[in-house]
């Protein structure tokens, strides 16, 4: 039994790379707003049950602009860490939310991401043939989930994809909780600010069809066009949304379809289920959105959980509310057939992840260039020595190893 006098150290982990923490079931029985303690030492309120998370993830009560706020700051982990108070997210939330979504939104459509589908299994399958022809065993994440993601956000908004490996340098400094300092971080933020401005200096000497050049000259219908240091800002938080998170994801689903190889057979024999696994997987998984999604209470708020007061630094976890059973109907199995899935994966409210259609897509597009091709693929190892990518907030495998 947990000792609710004394705050639980946050993030919780689980048993195995693919096992959720212990301490979910009776958080969500027993004390459904806990006292957590953030790495910085600094107090917050975790929320795991699924109607307390998506009702503060949607209520304008609950705040993600405040933050911002320099004690928020020391509470988001570290105050060097914190990607809210980043110089990215400052120039983000000034030229507003509402309108940042609005100017960006009209590209990241499910239309358009469906369009781009067969481009995305054409780079899969090219990826896969330089895996098999390396031979059986081969690492998954570094051969197929981390550079997939990467050629296709490289490829939309024009950057060169010989600067890859720039962003996942930096995009690990960004996302991690414990490795690097605050001069570090400091000096990643100023070196991708630098190389950003310098790409949209190019679009605007020769535009092109992707993303950045639509939001510079104003052709994606918007009024006007939207400043220099609001794309540069957009160009970075593209790139670490549009590759680490999915990189994670595509390597996490592998693994829990192969954990248990019948739910791979199944898939096998029946492809139309593709996109049904693809949201099972991102409703199961505990670790894709581990850390969860931070809120900031502006006023004293009751959530069916319990009373939360004014200036709270909330964490809201995503993970645990999917494996919520007052929600889902055994919540603890993978049934790839599920339908309905309303999971909260990628959030809710005015704040859910706006590159959700392109990691749908991406997943999408992964697993079934996977099934074609290597309807034989299955772990080189069990899947209780697969390990986690330690201190990144979204928690990918180290590495795949498969055989096929």
């Amino acid at each position: 039994m947990t000792d609710r006098s004394v705050p639980l150290s946050y993030p919780l982990e689980g048993a195995g790379a693919l096992e959720p923490p212990p301490e979910w079931p009776e958080l969500r029985e027993t004390c459904p707003v806990a006292r957590v303690t953030l790495p910085s030492g600094d107090e917050a309120a975790l929320l795991t049950r699924y109607e307390d998370v998506r009702m503060a993830l949607s209520d304008p009560r609950f705040s993600r602009e405040g933050l911002a706020g320099p004690d928020a700051a020391r509470a988001a982990a570290d105050g060097a860490q914190d990607v809210f108070n980043s110089p990215m997210a400052r120039t983000l939330n000034a030229v507003g939310h509402a309108r940042w979504r609005r100017m960006i939104g009209k590209w990241f459509t499910a239309k358009r991401m469906t369009a781009l589908r067969p481009d995305m299994e054409a780079m899969a399958d090219r990826l896969v043939d330089r895996m098999v022809g390396n031979g059986s065993p081969a690492d998954l994440v570094t051969a197929l989930a981390f550079p997939l993601p990467v050629q296709v956000i490289c490829r939309m908004l024009g950057v060169p994809e010989a600067d890859r490996d720039l962003f996942k340098a930096w995009s690990d400094i960004f996302l991690n909780t414990t490795r690097h300092t605050g001069e570090e971080t400091a000096t990643a933020h100023r070196d991708f600010a630098r190389y950003m401005a310098g790409l949209v200096d190019g679009k605007r000497a020769e535009p092109g069809d992707d993303l950045i050049s639509l939001l510079l000259t104003g052709a994606d219908g918007t009024d006007d066009p939207m400043p220099e240091d609001a794309l540069v800002a957009t160009g970075q938080a593209l790139l670490l949304a549009g590759h680490e998170t999915t990189a994670g994801y595509i390597g996490l689903m592998v693994a829990h379809l192969l954990s248990d190889r019948r739910r791979w057979e199944r898939l096998a024999a029946d492809p139309g289920l593709v996109r049904q696994a693809v949201e099972e997987v991102l409703r199961f998984d505990p670790n894709g959105s581990s850390f969860g999604m931070m809120r900031y209470t502006e006023q004293d708020t009751d959530l069916p959980g319990g009373p939360m007061a004014a200036g709270t630094t909330v964490v809201c976890s995503l993970a645990a509310a999917n494996r919520d059973p007052s929600a889902w109907q055994d919540a603890d199995e993978l049934d790839i057939g599920r339908t309905p899935n309303p999971h909260l994966a990628f959030g809710a409210g005015p704040h859910s992840c706006l590159g959700q259609p392109l990691a749908r897509t991406e997943m999408q597009a992964a697993l079934t260039v996977l099934l074609r091709r290597l309807p034989t693929l299955d772990l080189a190892v069990g899947s209780d020595a697969l390990r986690s990518q330690s201190g990144l907030l979204t928690a990918p495998l180290r590495e795949l190893p498969v055989t096929w």
